[in-house]
C-alpha cells in the first residue's frame, strides 16, 4: 500500500511537522441513510452530472487564447491560482455498471516510475501539442491499460485541480462504458489495473480527512491550511489530487453541495 505522505511539497517546504496534522470530521455524506448510498447507479452518476451542468467533454467556453485547449477549465481555477507554468494533464474517470453498481476503474503506478511512483491514480498524462483533453485521456488509458477508445461515451468532467506542488493542472473527463471491459495493463507505467463500486468509496470505514498546516501549494497569501481526503478502498490508499476527484465525484453524485 503506498505510505501517507509526512511533510507537504512544494518548493521551500518546511519539514512537516506531524503533531500538525489533524484529523477531520465525519465524512460530509455520513448522514445520508443506506438507502442513498447503496446502489448507485451509472444513471444516478450521469443525471447528477447532468444537473450541475457537467456534460460534455469539456466546460463551456472559448479558449483563452488560440490553440489553449485547457483555456475554458481555466475558468473554474480560484483566485491566484497559476497557469503559466503548469502543465496540463488529462485523467479518465472510467465508469461502468455491473450488478446495478457503478464501478470507477483506477490504477497503481509503477514504482519504476519517475514521480508519483506507487500511488494510485486515474489513466491519464500529460496532453500533447493540439490534444485536448478528451483526446489525451483516451490516448493514455489506450496506452497505459489498453482500454479501447472506442469503447469509452465521454459523457462530462470534474473540476480542474492541482497535483499537490502544483506542477500540472490535471482535468478530469467522465467517460462511460457499455460494461466491464478486459484490460491490458503497461508494466512500464501500470502495476495494478481495478475496479471499486461508488457505493464502497462512500461505505462505512473508507473516507479520512485530515488538515495539513502549514501548507503552500499555490496561496498568494502564504502558507495555509489545506484538508486532505484518503479512500482506502480493494486493499489501496488513494489520496492526493485522485481522491479529490473521488471526493467531488461522490459529492456530485449524492447530491452534496460542493464545500460543505
Amino acid at each position: 500500500m503506498p505510505s501517507t505522505p509526512t511533510e507537504p511539497a512544494g518548493p521551500g517546504a518546511e519539514p512537516f511537522d506531524l503533531s500538525r496534522r489533524l484529523i477531520g470530521g465525519p465524512p460530509p455524506w455520513a448522514n445520508l441513510p443506506d438507502e442513498r448510498r447503496r446502489p448507485i447507479a451509472l444513471g444516478t452518476v450521469l443525471a447528477a452530472l447532468e444537473a450541475a451542468g457537467q456534460l460534455g467533454p469539456s466546460p463551456e467556453g472559448a479558449p483563452a487564447q488560440p490553440g489553449d485547449s485547457p483555456g475554458p477549465w481555466r475558468r473554474l481555477l480560484p483566485p491566484g491560482a497559476p497557469t503559466d507554468d503548469a502543465s496540463a494533464a488529462a485523467v479518465l474517470v472510467a465508469l461502468f455498471e455491473e450488478d446495478g453498481e457503478a464501478r470507477v476503474v483506477l490504477t497503481r503506478r509503477s514504482v519504476e516510475l519517475r514521480t508519483h511512483r506507487g500511488q494510485v491514480s486515474f489513466p491519464g498524462g500529460r496532453m500533447d501539442e493540439g490534444e485536448d483533453a478528451s483526446g489525451a485521456a483516451l490516448r493514455e488509458a489506450r496506452e497505459e491499460i489498453g482500454l479501447d477508445p472506442l469503447a469509452v461515451r465521454v459523457v462530462g468532467w470534474l473540476h480542474p485541480l492541482f497535483t499537490l506542488n502544483a506542477s500540472s493542472l490535471v482535468l478530469p473527463v467522465v467517460g462511460a462504458l457499455g460494461g466491464r471491459p478486459s484490460f491490458v495493463a503497461n508494466p512500464d507505467e501500470v502495476a495494478r489495473v481495478f475496479d471499486v463500486a461508488l457505493a464502497d468509496l462512500v461505505g462505512e470505514g473508507a473516507f479520512r480527512e485530515e488538515t495539513w498546516d502549514p501548507y503552500e501549494a499555490y496561496s498568494t497569501t502564504g502558507p495555509q491550511a489545506r484538508r486532505i481526503w484518503f479512500f482506502d478502498v480493494a486493499g489501496e490508499r488513494v489520496w492526493g489530487a485522485t481522491a479529490r476527484i473521488l471526493h467531488e465525484l461522490a459529492l456530485l453524485t449524492l447530491g452534496i453541495p460542493i464545500g460543505d
